[in-house]
């Protein structure tokens, strides 16, 4: 056919094909939007699942992760280190009041506690008299 640049399409069909993208990518995300969807499913919570409770299960699963990785990577950093343990998730969670009531029943492996003393264990201040300080 003169005049006309036309390429055959993969397959040899007239229609050209549209690259797939993940849902994760759709969602723009980085949590896997189809393996959430499959624990869902599998895990009975109803016997059908929404398109879109996937999607926002995974974002909150993002949000949260991101979050946590915020505040350890800022202990990690104050503690002087290039890596995050388990000791900076803990203090991170630890000291994050809405974190810390979210995770309240989480006990992390090698995380340790917070540095805490209670004050009815420190020593007693010695009380000074009042005519003592100085002499005439």
């Amino acid at each position: 056919m003169p005049g006309k640049n036309v390429t055959p399409a993969a397959g040899g069909r007239g229609g050209s094909k549209k690259k797939s993208s993940s849902r994760s990518a759709k969602a723009g995300l980085q949590f896997p939007v189809g393996r959430v969807h499959r624990h869902l499913k599998l895990g009975r919570y109803s016997q059908r699942i929404g398109a879109g409770a996937p999607v926002y299960m995974a974002a909150v699963l993002e949000y949260l992760a991101a979050e946590v990785l915020e505040l350890a990577g800022n202990a990690a950093r104050d503690n002087k280190k290039s890596r995050i343990i388990p000791r900076h998730v803990t203090l991170a969670v630890r000291n994050d009041e809405e974190l810390n009531k979210l995770l309240s029943g989480v006990t992390v492996a090698q995380g340790g506690v917070l540095p805490n003393i209670h004050s009815v264990l420190l020593p007693k201040k010695a009380v000074k008299k009042a005519g003592s300080s100085q002499e005439f």
